[in-house]
């Protein structure tokens, strides 16, 4: 299953103009994609609000992240304060990966943010989140925390925002989009050979562990046929005709 480093804001010093910081909100936000992430089977490792810029760049290039998604929002220029609109969705240039990823988080954003012709993605060397990580990167301006529209809009549509992102990752990814639901517990109930726990719906895909009768897992999530299990620390995708719930 892929794996996602997300990486929300620390800076605690750009202040929302009707209260709070980029910080506090954009880890609010990566609070609310968390239940989304896990539903859809996306493993990932998130910062810690103590650290800096620097310290999420290292942190991303120590691990094999399909993804490194960081969470901002914008600020208009001095003599424009306020005024200005819009998200961009920034990615590196010559990375085919990256700009995959962010025109399809611009694609769906279009679709819940109330101005959309002021949603694009752009390619950027000048952010240390786009040019300094490893993985593809996708770095959001989501709207301007100076102004009180965007700021508004923000504060009462994280669950939209979070909802939009994550299935425009997992159409980047190819594995389904799945509601959040409460994980149930189930036992691997076949009488011969082992269960292949594989990395997407799909009988071709690769096999990630296997896992024979009798296993304990649970159950996170349904789409045709096939169960998104977690079994142990894998996470994967099985033929739901030989779980049983319990």
């Amino acid at each position: 299953m892929p794996l996602l480093y997300l990486s929300p804001s620390t800076q605690e010093n750009n202040d929302y103009v009707n209260g709070g910081t980029e910080k506090e909100w954009m880890n609010r936000l990566a609070d609310v994609m968390e239940p989304y992430l896990a539903a859809s089977g996306i493993q990932y490792v998130r910062n810690a609000p103590e650290m800096t810029t620097a310290m999420s760049i290292r942190a991303s290039n120590q691990g094999e992240y399909a993804l490194h998604l960081a969470l901002h929002t914008n600020a208009a220029p001095e003599g424009s304060r306020g005024q200005e609109r819009g998200m961009l969705v920034f990615y590196y240039p010559g990375s085919s990966g990256g700009k995959q990823a962010a025109e399809s988080v611009a694609e769906g954003l279009k679709s819940i943010y109330p101005l959309p012709n002021l949603v694009r993605a752009e390619p950027t060397t000048a952010i240390g989140e786009v040019r300094r990580v490893r993985a593809p990167s996708v770095f959001l301006e989501l709207g301007y925390h100076d102004n009180a529209d965007d700021v508004a809009w923000i504060e009462s549509s994280l669950d939209a925002i979070a909802r939009s992102v994550i299935e425009s990752l997992t159409e980047y990814f190819g594995i389904p989009f799945l509601e959040p639901c409460p994980e149930r517990p189930g036992i691997v109930d076949m009488s011969w050979g082992s269960l292949s726990i594989r990395s997407r719906p799909d009988t071709a895909a690769p096999i990630l562990a296997k896992a024979y009768d009798g296993a304990k897992v649970a159950m996170v999530g349904q789409w045709q046929g096939w169960d998104l299990i977690r079994f142990g620390d894998v996470a994967g995708y099985v033929n739901g005709d030989y779980i049983t719930l319990l």
